[in-house]
């Protein structure tokens, strides 16, 4: 009997330790959410085309965990919340889409080696993350970007912009929610106004026609 009882407790101690190993190891995925830019007026005036290459990142933003910073100085990472789209690869797309909304550019397009393009747009991811310290709960993006003639390789607009959030309820969602407003308004104060090429007579643009 006390056999069979000693039995039967350690496999239900088994049975809690496996349901609490699938708890903890369940990993999810999140994306930032942006609206849609509208949809870009015609183009009858734009001569100029711009390519964007893909932005960059410190490594810490390149590992794919959701990035918390418990102290200005500490760097944490949440092992089973990541992103399931790359956010350098994201904020690109981002601007490549509000670029071309805009009807200020005849093309845009990502940045491939080649040298189809007069302007080249580069940037940096400098900030995603969820900020623990001095009180509450906040998120802070920071974006940075420059424009560059590409026949002469002359900066010709650069900017960096930072945004901060407040996260009314500290839970992953939510955060990654408060990311994704606080990414929107980042990126339409560094688009704000819009980077203004002048026109070029560029063999690209002449080919294209």
């Amino acid at each position: 009997m006390k056999r069979n009882l000693a039995m039967a407790v350690a496999l239900l101690a088994l049975a809690v330790l496996t349901g609490c190993a699938g708890k903890v190891g369940s990993t999810k995925y999140y994306t930032l959410n942006l609206p849609a830019p509208p949809d870009p007026p015609a183009a009858e005036n734009a001569h100029t085309s711009v390519a964007i290459r893909e932005f960059r990142a410190p490594a810490y933003l390149k590992q794919g965990a959701i990035v918390y910073k418990p102290s200005p100085e500490q760097i944490g990472f949440y092992a089973y919340h990541r992103w399931a789209i790359d956010p350098c690869r994201f904020v690109t797309d981002s601007i490549i889409a509000r670029l071309g909304a805009t009807g200020t550019f005849s093309h845009v397009k990502h940045y491939d080696g080649q040298p189809d393009a007069d302007y080249l747009v580069t940037g940096r991811l400098e900030k995603l993350e969820e900020i623990d310290y001095e009180g509450g709960v906040r998120v802070e993006v920071a974006v940075s970007a420059q424009m560059t003639k590409l026949d002469t390789g002359t900066i010709v607009w650069s900017k960096a912009v930072s945004e901060v959030g407040e996260v009314q309820q500290h839970d992953i969602p939510t955060v990654v929610s408060e990311m994704s407003n606080t990414m929107e308004r980042a990126i339409e104060k560094l688009l704000t106004p819009v980077p203004v090429a002048l026109p070029v007579a560029s063999t690209a643009a002449t080919n294209r026609n």
